[in-house]
């Protein structure tokens, strides 16, 4: 783990890398998602009703918000590949804590805990993915990463919900703590660190030729094209957490089917994600802007057609496909332009990544609460969803604006030199 990699890792060691890191994305897929179905179970065992189980959900959302940033910053000092150990094994502690709470105040303490590291992982695991691949694979390598997260919304979520309606929910959170240990000795053995391009010909050794510094970290925060895309991350990709908060009553509140069905619609929604994150890998590697456009302008013309035909269930359901692709196509692209967009401090920008995705699912879930307790029916969510991706549509265009006009005057100042050379008496 201690080796430094100055150069793209060859093909079949690169797959074993990404494959060591992506079981960690399963496992914070997991115990993301899996509180949700667990919840009347909680409630009636630690003795609280479902809105205040509920808090569980938030609770960890907003431990992902808060620790993106301040996690990579406080471990700016340490080598990647060693802050990948570090933090997976406290994404185990935060579950083997949740298994082993003895009331809902220890229960909520621990989901808190637990979502801190979790931007944080994503956002190493990126840049790690990245730099160890090869220029023309960066999004690919970082929409496999995020692929073990997709696939626990489509297995791992399922699976460890019917385990804990079964022989209790305390086993979810065990089955968690199993895979991140697991993931622990993968990424210790397998995981590279990889060289700063920043550093490129200098020296490349100890953790400063891998991190940075905190000045360096917080840097990104003045650059606009950072904000640019935790907007469109925190507002576009809220459209699409809109409906998938309340699939439970859509299914069968909409689409007249059973409450068996919902099950089977969130495996179709996690397929979905599967798939849009697999397209996403491939259409970001040839155009960022272009990928982040089709997939904003997908998501509403989705949400739209989903809104107007769901009372069919088999358009229904074939619609949250369209849903659920079209909005991860997001995901990797979001964290690549992140990437992009601050070079010299890559880690706290694609850490904060994942929180502007978590404050887009707080908020797409409170609007559509909003219209809910409204009264404008069980398809008004959709609607807002549709608002939520056209507004991200319009920071998107805004941001790729400023960007034509940052590369026209960069093409203008390159000139400009190049002709005052020529023009110099030798």
């Amino acid at each position: 783990m201690t080796s430094h990699s100055l150069s793209p890792l060859a093909p079949g060691r690169l797959r074993l890398v990404i494959l060591a890191m992506s079981l960690g994305a399963f496992a914070i897929g997991t115990t993301e998602f899996a509180s949700m179905g667990l919840l009347p179970q909680i409630a009636r065992d630690l003795e609280v009703s479902i809105p205040q189980a509920g808090m569980l959900i938030t609770l960890y959302a907003l431990g992902v918000v808060v620790g993106a940033p301040l996690v990579t910053i406080a471990a700016v000092r340490i080598p990647r590949a060693r802050l990948l150990v570090l933090l997976i094994a406290l994404i185990g502690l935060g579950n083997l804590l949740s298994a082993m709470a003895l009331d809902f105040t220890m229960l909520a303490a621990a989901r808190f805990l637990s979502g801190l590291p979790h931007g944080a992982y994503f956002g190493v695991a990126s840049l790690v993915a990245a730099r160890l691949s090869p220029a023309g694979q960066r999004a690919r390598s970082v929409s496999l990463v995020m692929l073990g997260l997709t696939i626990a919304t489509m297995l791992g979520v399922p699976a460890s919900t019917a385990l804990g309606q079964s022989v209790g929910w305390r086993s979810a959170y065990v089955i968690v703590v199993v895979i991140a240990a697991a993931t622990t000795f993968a990424v210790w053995r397998l995981v590279p660190e990889p060289a700063n391009p920043a550093r490129a010909g200098g020296s490349a050794g100890g953790a400063a030729g891998a991190s940075g510094s905190i000045r360096a970290e917080l840097g990104a925060l003045r650059r606009v094209q950072v904000w640019f895309a935790l907007g469109i991350g925190a507002i576009g990709f809220g459209g699409m957490f809109a409906v998938y908060s309340y699939i439970g009553e859509i299914v069968p509140g909409v689409m007249g089917l059973g409450e068996r069905a919902v099950p089977v619609a969130l495996f179709v929604f996690g397929l979905g994600m599967t798939l849009g994150n697999l397209l996403a890998g491939r259409l970001a590697d040839r155009s960022v802007y272009g990928t982040i456009f089709l997939g904003l302008i997908g998501m509403a013309v989705s949400l739209a057609v989903f809104a107007l035909v769901a009372e069919n269930p088999i358009a229904g359901i074939l619609l949250l496909l369209a849903v659920a692709v079209t909005s991860q196509m997001m995901g990797p692209s979001l964290q690549l332009f992140l990437l992009d967009a601050s070079p010299d401090a890559p880690s706290l920008a694609a850490a904060l990544h994942h929180s502007a995705l978590n404050i887009g699912n707080s908020l797409g879930a409170a609007l559509g609460a909003g219209v809910l307790a409204a009264g404008w029916g069980l398809l008004a969510p959709a609607w807002t969803g549709v608002v939520l991706a056209v507004l991200g549509l319009g920071i998107a265009g805004w941001s790729f604006l400023v960007h034509r006009r940052q590369q026209s005057s960069a093409a203008a100042e390159s000139e400009a030199a190049e002709a005052a050379v020529v023009s110099a008496p030798c």
